[in-house]
């Protein structure tokens, strides 16, 4: 059962906003909205429950009348088949909302130890997620891009604009695994590489001020693919911020765009780390939660002379390793949230 206090002080909340709201409040009308938006299906389900919670009361006092007892008691049933499922919808909505679920996000991937077989590995980690947003619907664009000499990847760094990006693409951080016999491979050896996966929420001007006395801009000259294709203009960007060592790159064409894109990675990286500070004094309480979300923690393995795909945080195996690689994640990811929000419920058990 939920506390109804509990639900009691959301109604109560979402009354004064909406009170608020009419009367036309000028100062706050964005943050009143926003909460107004995330309140109303919150309160719409608390009151559908609450309807029910009535329903079955009254229902239970029509037992105690003879004529009615038959048809009361049909009518128990139905109600109390429906209830755990509502009330399971009522403790979903009161999970605590990860303010940047709804935010676009910055994908970056780097090869890890495995050499050249890495770096093609981490192309194809490129290749999956670019499908997958596509499939959403996402708007999917690379801002920085760097191949090693035989085709593979060595860094990329990319924008996933859409709804609800981060919410979805979040428990992809981490360490990704894989198995398989590489192409520079003559002896039919299977090599195990790893990539490095690395999902940020993306930040607006209003989540981090960068004072220009905090960062060092330098120009340079992008490197390019020789000859006639050479750069010769210092259109390549490099931002230093001070007070935290952080360097971004950019290197495209436009000098800038170049200096956007670096701008807004700086403020991503900025935004994560003062999440993950905040983070870190909630995760000393926790446990249980879906990995650790550390980066250098080994997330999944994907083996390709068995086609297994194997998620090791919640132990999910799944063997269609060629769907997964074009971009069907929606199965591992719906898994991923499933745990998550058991944990939290978990956590909101008093």
């Amino acid at each position: 059962m939920i506390p109804t206090d509990k639900l009691q002080q959301i109604k109560q909340r979402f009354a004064f906003v909406e009170a608020k709201l009419s009367e036309g409040v000028a100062g706050d009308f964005a943050v009143l909205s926003k909460e107004y938006s995330d309140l109303r299906p919150v309160v719409e389900k608390i009151q559908s429950y609450q309807i029910l919670l009535s329903d079955i009361e009254d229902t239970e006092l029509l037992m105690l009348d003879p004529e009615m007892r038959a048809l009361a008691a049909e009518e128990l049933n139905r109600l109390r088949a429906v209830l755990p499922d509502l009330e399971h919808q009522v403790q979903l909505t009161l999970i605590p909302k990860d303010e940047a679920d709804e935010r676009s996000a910055i994908l970056e991937i780097r090869p890890g130890t495995g050499g050249d077989e890495a770096a093609l590995f981490a192309g194809d980690l490129l290749a999956m997620y670019q499908r997958y947003a596509e499939k959403a619907g996402w708007l999917f664009e690379v801002m920085e891009h760097s191949n090693s000499d035989l085709g593979g990847l060595k860094e990329a760094v990319v924008s996933v604009k859409g709804q609800g990006v981060f919410a979805r693409m979040k428990f992809e951080s981490g360490v990704h695994r894989v198995q398989r016999v590489p192409a520079t491979e003559s002896g039919g050896r299977i090599h195990t590489s790893a990539a490095t996966v690395a999902v940020l929420p993306e930040a607006d001007d209003v989540d981090i001020d960068i004072p220009s006395t905090d960062i060092r801009i330098d120009t340079m000259r992008a490197s390019g693919s020789g000859g006639q294709h050479v750069n010769t203009t210092d259109s390549a960007v490099r931002i230093l911020h001070l007070p935290t060592n952080i360097i971004v790159v950019s290197s495209e064409k436009s000098q800038h765009r170049n200096r956007e894109i670096a701008m807004q990675v700086l403020r991503t990286r900025l935004y994560d780390l003062k999440r993950q500070a905040v983070d870190a004094e909630r995760a000393a309480s926790r446990k249980g939660q879906v990995g650790s979300g550390d980066r250098s923690e080994r997330i999944r393995t994907y083996n390709f002379p068995q086609g297994r795909m194997t998620d090791h945080r919640i132990n999910l195996t799944l063997y269609k390793l060629d769907q997964v690689m074009q971009g069907d994640l929606d199965e591992t990811i719906d898994a991923l949230i499933l745990n998550d929000q058991a944990v939290k419920l978990a956590e909101m058990d008093p």
